[in-house]
């Protein structure tokens, strides 16, 4: 396992003990020893263990709701000492199709009350070498075992993440 993968897991891990209907969360991923070096004190209340090809998830403060995600990303530029980012965010996913029925006014809503919708929660990692990992957890499917992951779940996403970082 990668430590993009082992991050982008753990962040699940981490969302999934939280519960659903949390707004969307981004993370700074840092190199910990980095971290243990320059901020000791906040290596050491975080936990961030010294480990040579570790990296720490910082969280950042709360992303607006008023704004597309990918509007908000777009404002975003990470300092070169950010190794990469994670986002963590739920969705709404519908049948093939159906999205041609949504109608004009407040299709936000008419998703949210669509009889054969889907909630899932993206996790979504990148670093600035290229890799990236996603995972996705399905709310009718709301088990460890049933997570699906992989570099390419959500491509437009993850294009959007990869471009904070320059």
């Amino acid at each position: 396992m990668t430590r993009l993968e082992e991050v982008v897991r753990d962040l699940e891990r981490h969302a999934a003990a939280a519960g659903w209907d949390a707004p969307p969360r981004l993370y700074a991923l840092v190199e910990a020893p980095e971290l243990n070096r320059t901020e000791p004190e906040l290596a050491r209340q975080l936990g961030v263990p010294d480990e040579p090809d570790g990296i720490a998830a910082l969280e950042q403060p709360d992303l607006p709701l008023d704004r597309p995600i990918e509007d908000v990303l777009h404002g975003i530029e990470w300092p070169g000492q950010v190794t990469g980012c994670a986002l963590i965010l739920e969705r709404i996913l519908l049948p093939e199709g159906a999205e041609d029925d949504a109608p004009d006014e407040d299709p936000a809503g008419w998703a949210a009350r669509h009889p054969e919708r889907e909630d899932v929660r993206l996790v979504v990692g990148v670093l600035r070498d290229g890799s990236r990992y996603s995972a996705m957890r399905l709310r009718g499917h709301d088990n460890d075992d049933e997570v699906l992951t992989g570099a390419e779940l959500v491509p437009h996403l993850t294009d959007a993440l990869a471009s904070t970082l320059g």
